[in-house]
């Protein structure tokens, strides 16, 4: 096979992920890795020291290789095979051996510091300076100053987590695809209290496998919807535990896994020269050290934890008042008592806002924000290549005379048992290289078209898809120098700040007038139900924040503190860290960080920083300020947000960003006050 015919080498656009298929994946990762040793080692051996014959070079250096990885690693994320998967695994070792080889080179690392300590250096631009110490410091962070026999170690450690990350990855898909509840129709009355909607999609599922009944899997949809409204306690602490002990145990058991890459983490933060992994992470964040970050989440915990226990008295009440049942919640009865506490204290049923939420109706209205706030355009991109005939393609354009096209991104919004779980914006290209153009696309598994009837979504997925659509647009909108400071290439706990701000438009009655309507009689949101939905936003504010908290505590504790000899099993070590934090007691089987994606599907990843989704939320209710001040659709108020942070990626440092944007430091009681916490 020629490099050519190759289409996960070829970068004309549109990609064509029609033509991908596994047997591409090898041939064109070993083609793009020979390209990037190749330039590493013109950067190595040149004699020209100037900026672009260094750290210019070393932006653009492993831009094919990278593009590829991400395609690939793309579609082994949402239209994977066994073919794809091995494929994939294969190259993942070579790949991170190289990349570890690059912060590992002395000649690389001599090289870009002669520069670095040049005469010319001092006269770049500030975002070129802040490229120069930003490298510099992430080569001392992967270990370039160390001795060789330190930085083979390092080099190895890499490759192994890299293996484990995917294995990782792969274990929660298999483990989630292989619990079904089939419930057949003679036993229908096990489904009392779920609404239609769900039990169409049970259905639907059931006859795709061929099956009689109901089919219940733990994709979101599914398992949502019998927390929050089966009446069956039996059936919600049958879904409840095997979601929560997934990957845990058995063919698919990621338990050694997680203890193996805690210790490799450990090992590398030591080799390193930082006390902890969290420290070696969190160096180049806003937080700067781990100590600092759990200050944080402790003072949040410590100011919300009055308000956790209030609203967990209020609801064992009302459950005791409305079954005359006096012991403790179980974990799969507070969702469900809570839907029916929010329908009793604000006569607001959640379902009665799904028929106002159609799908395409939701992403008409994102992209009339979009135009609304950053002056662009999106039209559908009829024709382009996608993985699934369900993906939706669209380009992007100024809305300006100019009309330029910035880029463009694809929807995969329906689960599908090839594809993962859960939301995220994956960004594929940035504009900076050979394209010219921001590729990127958003990845969602709402309820799918059942009977007829649109894709319609809660209000819940409709925050999660603005929320992704955040961080589309801070990928798509960069305009920086280099590559490598483009989009959401940020500090970590800065860039969920674009995504989670976005969530707030979905609250107001400004933005959802411009695509909340009924889908058949095409009627608005009727004014009382608005008003219930407003009112009910702070309902158990406090539960919602401490589970968040509760990640980022048992995060930090895992790579702050744990020590198989010291602590012993990590699972009850995790659970143990997280129980303060939960409404009821877990049982002893409870082992979600068997399937934390967050901190275990990538080297790196959330790993040390969940803590940064708290961080961004301070950032977000403190900068959406502005926008409430001025009108939340305020173009002038848009433009500056798109200018001061959208469009700088990591030119600049985070915090003066934020600060540019608005005239001051971020104010952390906003978010205690958006929660009704103070």
């Amino acid at each position: 096979m020629t490099e050519h015919a190759n289409p996960l080498i070829v970068t004309a656009l549109p990609i064509r992920f029609d033509l991908i298929s596994a047997e591409h994946v090898v041939p064109a990762v070993d083609a793009q890795l020979a390209a990037a040793r190749k330039l590493a080692s013109a950067i190595e051996d040149g004699r020209d020291v100037s900026f672009e014959a260094t750290f210019g070079a070393f932006d653009r250096m492993s831009e094919g290789l990278e593009r590829t990885m991400s395609i690939a690693g793309h579609l082994e994320s949402v239209a994977t095979t066994p073919a794809l998967r091995d494929a994939y695994a294969s190259v993942q070792p070579a790949v991170s051996e190289f990349q570890s080889s690059v912060y590992l080179s002395a000649k690389l690392y001599a090289r870009l510091s002669t520069f670095a300590n040049s005469v010319d250096a001092k006269s770049l631009s500030a975002a070129k300076r802040r490229f120069v110490e930003t490298t510099l410091a992430d080569f001392r962070r992967a270990g370039a100053e160390l001795p060789d026999a330190g930085k083979a170690r390092l080099a190895a450690i890499d490759v192994e987590l890299t293996t484990l990350a995917l294995k990782f990855s792969q274990n929660v898909l298999d483990a989630t695809n292989a619990f079904e509840l089939i419930i057949g129709e003679e036993q229908a009355n096990r489904l009392r209290g779920l609404p239609e909607s769900a039990l169409e999609a049970a259905r639907e599922s059931a006859q795709a496998k061929g099956k009689a009944g109901y089919r219940f899997t733990l994709q979101a949809p599914s398992y949502v919807a019998v927390m929050t409204y089966a009446d069956d306690a039996a059936l919600r602490e049958t879904l409840y535990r095997a979601f929560n002990t997934r990957a845990s145990g058995g063919e698919f058991d990621n338990r050694p896994i997680v203890v193996r890459m805690l210790e490799l983490r450990r090992e590398k933060a030591s080799l390193i020269g930082f006390a902890t992994f969290a420290d070696l992470v969190l160096e180049d964040r806003m937080a700067k050290e781990a100590r600092v970050a759990r200050a944080f989440v402790r003072e949040l915990e410590g100011q919300t934890r009055s308000f956790f226990e209030r609203e967990n008295r209020e609801l064992a009440e009302f459950r005791a008042s409305l079954d005359g049942a006096a012991g403790a919640l179980s974990p799969w009865d507070v969702p469900y008592y809570s839907e029916k506490l929010r329908r009793a204290r604000f006569d607001l049923d959640e379902e009665l806002l799904r028929p106002y939420f159609a799908l395409e109706r939701v992403l008409s209205g994102l992209f009339t924000v979009a135009t609304r706030l950053y002056g662009v355009r999106i039209e559908p991109w009829p024709g382009a290549p996608t993985w699934h005939e369900s993906v939706q393609a669209f380009k992007l354009f100024e809305g300006d005379d100019t009309g330029r096209e910035i880029g463009a991104f694809y929807a995969d919004l329906y689960p599908r048992e090839s594809k993962r779980d859960g939301a995220w914006m994956h960004g594929l290209i940035s504009g900076t290289g050979e394209s010219g153009r921001q590729i990127a696309l958003i990845v969602a598994n709402v309820t799918p078209p059942v009977r007829g009837k649109p894709a319609l979504l809660t209000h819940r997925e409709v925050e999660t898809m603005f929320h992704e659509f955040g961080h589309l647009m801070h990928h798509l909108l960069s305009r920086t120098e280099l590559r490598s400071q483009a989009g959401t290439n940020v500090a970590w706990d800065f860039v969920e700040l674009p995504s989670q701000i976005m969530e707030n438009w979905t609250w107001d009655r400004a933005a959802l007038d411009l695509f909340a309507a009924h889908h058949e009689t095409k009627a608005p949101i009727p004014a009382d139900l608005f008003e219930k939905l407003q009112k009910a936003r702070t309902f158990r504010a406090a539960n919602m924040q401490m589970r968040q908290l509760g990640f980022a505590e048992t995060d930090l504790a895992l790579h702050m503190d744990f020590s198989p000899k010291e602590h012993g099993d990590v699972i009850e070590f995790a659970r143990e860290v997280s129980s303060r934090f939960s409404a009821a007691a877990l049982p002893p089987d409870y082992a979600m960080i068997a399937s934390f994606g967050h901190l275990f599907a990538s080297p790196v990843g959330y790993a040390g920083g969940y803590y940064s989704y708290k961080w961004a939320e301070v950032l977000d209710a403190d900068a959406f300020s502005r926008f409430r001040d001025r009108g939340i659709l305020d173009r002038a108020t848009g433009q500056a947000f798109r200018t001061s942070i959208l469009e700088k990626g990591n030119s600049e440092d985070p915090k003066a960003l934020y600060v540019a944007f608005m005239g001051r430091e971020p104010d952390p009681r906003a978010l205690l006050e958006r929660n009704g916490l103070v």
